[in-house]
């Protein structure tokens, strides 16, 4: 079984956040760990605090995961403060791991920013140079680009932009734009475009969340990279489909949805299958 690490803040309401990319890599087949940087108090309505976990202890978690097991590709997320981005920019650099998946997380769903305004220098010079694909939304590629997007267009230049600042593959996503939701990747030679139907639903707490580990599960498994985005695409949008009206506010959508509905078979939940499959 492939192995995936998220390094990202903790969710208490299960949509997004280490939370969400739990239930992705599970969805996927890969088996989830998880380095917590920041632990949120957030619902589907409202952010009420943050505590930052100490510089020292994200080391320690990190050192715990790689020092015993293969880690397969990385997907980094929620970092607030330029201390945590050095820190697991440090150690990012020291283990050196494969597939590294950089979802690069300012704002919650309800616009709570997450990320010290201070920290997008640290962001663009010590993280962005790190990832193997950077996966911003649009308000995240502005902030980062010091650009407008308001086209299709605009998101291919600003994905060349970001492009240049040192990542290998860039997916500006766009969720944000009027119209059908187009997603755009460029990875230094070739733009391509990943287009679907938008879905009319305020519920869609951790899509970003959701999306970024659903790459790195498919990169873990050695999937190359447009199918990765292609099939995360697929998958975020089943779970945006059959998202959950969950909350006061934006609702979570469904990582588990086919397995919600059609459950388990007898074989799987007896484990037969395996047993007879270990036999021969």
């Amino acid at each position: 079984m492939k192995k995936v690490l998220s390094i990202a803040g903790s969710d208490c309401s299960g949509g997004a956040g280490i939370q969400a990319d739990l239930k992705t890599f599970s969805a996927h087949g890969v088996f989830g760990m998880s380095v917590i940087v920041s632990v949120v108090a957030e619902n589907t309505d409202r952010v009420i605090g943050i505590q930052d976990v100490s510089p020292d202890m994200i080391d320690k978690q990190m050192d715990a995961v790689f020092e015993d097991i293969e880690v397969d590709a990385v997907k980094v997320g929620m970092l607030s403060t330029p201390d945590c981005m050095n820190e697991v920019a440090a150690k990012l650099k020291y283990y050196h791991p494969a597939n590294i998946v950089i979802d690069p997380v300012m704002y919650a769903k309800n616009g709570c920013p997450l990320m010290e305004p201070a920290a997008i220098k640290t962001l663009i010079g010590a993280v962005i140079p790190l990832a193997d694909v950077l996966t911003p939304n649009i308000p995240e590629a502005e902030k980062i680009t010091g650009g407008r997007i308001k086209s299709v267009a605009d998101m291919e230049e600003a994905a060349k932009v970001i492009h240049a600042m040192g990542c290998r593959a860039v997916v500006v996503k766009g969720g944000h734009v009027a119209g059908n939701a187009v997603d755009v990747l460029f990875d230094g030679k070739e733009i391509w475009h990943f287009d679907t139907a938008r879905i009319d639903t305020k519920n869609t707490h951790g899509t970003g969340c959701t999306f970024s580990s659903a790459v790195a599960s498919q990169l873990a498994k050695g999937v190359n990279l447009r199918e990765a985005v292609q099939k995360a695409k697929d998958y975020v949008t089943m779970a945006i489909a059959h998202s959950l009206d969950i909350g006061k506010g934006c609702g979570p959508t469904h990582h588990f949805w086919h397995l919600y509905q059609y459950g388990l078979t007898e074989e799987q939940l007896s484990g037969k299958k395996g047993m007879v499959e270990n036999e021969t």
